[in-house]
């Protein structure tokens, strides 16, 4: 059971690296696409460049050893960062195609976190 699980994790973890480093760098260099989606969503455009830098940031402290505590605020970001970008396009009625990245990533933090080897948790004091 802990091989399938470790196995869970670290192919959850790689994609949802591999897509936050993507999502992170698109948002960076302002892609057409990207502005034009933030555009019709109602954000500034500032706001592309402040979730690019967190993605990558988060994504490297999911995946470096030790850093628990920071781990759990990365996840967190991930999880409100997706969430978000779900209700937003619901919101704004976007087509329903819309949500395929968003939920996607949304699910591989949920499964990155829950799989994560008790290494990469925070122990409660108590134990």
């Amino acid at each position: 059971m802990a091989k399938r699980n470790k196995i869970i994790y670290w192919v959850a973890t790689a994609w949802l690296a591999l897509g936050m480093v993507s999502t992170g760098i698109v948002q960076l260099i302002k892609m057409d696409e990207e502005v034009n989606n933030f555009t019709q969503l109602g954000y500034p455009l500032y706001l592309l460049t402040i979730l690019g830098v967190w993605k990558l940031l988060g994504v490297i402290a999911v995946l470096l050893p030790r850093f628990t505590l920071l781990k759990e605020w990365a996840y967190a970001g991930f999880f409100f960062a997706m969430s978000g970008a779900v209700i937003s396009h619901l919101a704004s009625g976007d087509a329903l195609s819309t949500l395929f990245g968003p939920l996607l990533l949304l699910i591989l933090t949920v499964l990155s976190w829950y799989f994560r080897p008790v290494e990469r948790k925070i122990i409660p004091l108590n134990q």
